[in-house]
């Protein structure tokens, strides 16, 4: 995948201060559009905070939409930098995230990040923050709020109500599962709020809450964390890139298998041979 627009990119050492400056200025350059077609791709991104919490463990989960289904994944590491803020978790978070998606065999038409895009104290959360270095259609979906007040939308799947703070709708409170607590969706960058609801949707299977690139961003995340060695994260991209080659053909050009050691340098490696998965 292509690295961050010029434009947009930036200096990741700065004080806390100097991130909330930042934000108010990237935040300019959100654009809600709506999506001229769906999505046939969509990359789930979450990460999870290894022992001590020395270091961030990055998963990029991309699935097909139709049907529904994983076909590549991509994995980094690299140690945490930014204090721990509210408000300004990308800070923590996006330079991981960056370096896997660099590791991408499939290039995915849109985003969909575990955490708020423009529903944030300052209108720039997580996803909006990669969709503008990325110049990428993105999604926020979150699991709680972070601002603004919503009223329960009904028990059935696929309904939704606003998400207000004051007087502006942020983001929407989206049913994904019926009779389960919604998940909190917003623009990230180059969707508007009805796409986004239309794209989480069409990534969740409605037997969870959570859309399916979350859920497995999120468990290879947690487990890879727990494990605490960053060496564990070179396996899992070539297991889906093997089978989805079996599936699907060869994949397109991809660079290397998925690692960033702890010091933050990336692995380069021979593409995987055929095998069954484990």
């Amino acid at each position: 995948m292509t690295g961050t627009t010029q434009a947009a990119r930036h200096d990741w050492n700065l004080t806390p201060a100097e991130a909330i400056q930042l934000q108010r200025e990237l935040a300019g350059r959100v654009r809600m559009d709506r999506l001229l077609r769906p999505p046939e791709t969509v990359a789930g991104l979450d990460v999870a905070f290894g022992p001590g919490r020395s270091h961030v463990y990055a998963v990029v989960a991309v699935y097909r939409l139709t049907p529904l289904e994983l076909i590549d994944r991509s994995v980094a590491v690299l140690p945490v930098t930014f204090p721990y803020v509210p408000g300004l978790l990308s800070f923590r978070e996006a330079p991981a995230l960056l370096a896997a998606l660099e590791q991408l065999a499939v290039r995915p038409d849109c985003l969909l990040v575990d955490g708020h895009g423009y529903a944030h104290p300052r209108r720039f959360g997580l996803a909006c923050h990669l969709g503008v270095l990325l110049e990428m259609p993105s999604v926020g979906c979150a699991k709680s709020v972070l601002v603004g007040q919503y009223e329960e939308p009904t028990p059935e799947r696929g309904e939704w109500t606003p998400l207000r703070d004051g007087d502006e709708v942020v983001g929407a409170a989206v049913r994904t599962r019926s009779g389960v607590r919604p998940v909190f969706v917003s623009v990230g960058h180059l969707v508007d709020l009805a796409s986004a609801i239309q794209i989480t949707l069409a990534a969740s299977s409605g037997k969870y809450r959570i859309p399916e690139p979350l859920r497995e961003a999120d468990r290879l995340s947690r487990m890879l964390a727990r494990e605490g060695d960053p060496r564990l994260a070179q396996r899992y991209s070539r297991v889906v890139r093997s089978r989805t080659s079996r599936r699907h053909g060869p994949a397109p050009d991809y660079r290397s298998d998925v690692t960033t050691t702890a010091r933050g340098t990336s692995a380069r490696r021979r593409p995987a041979r055929r095998k069954s998965k484990r």
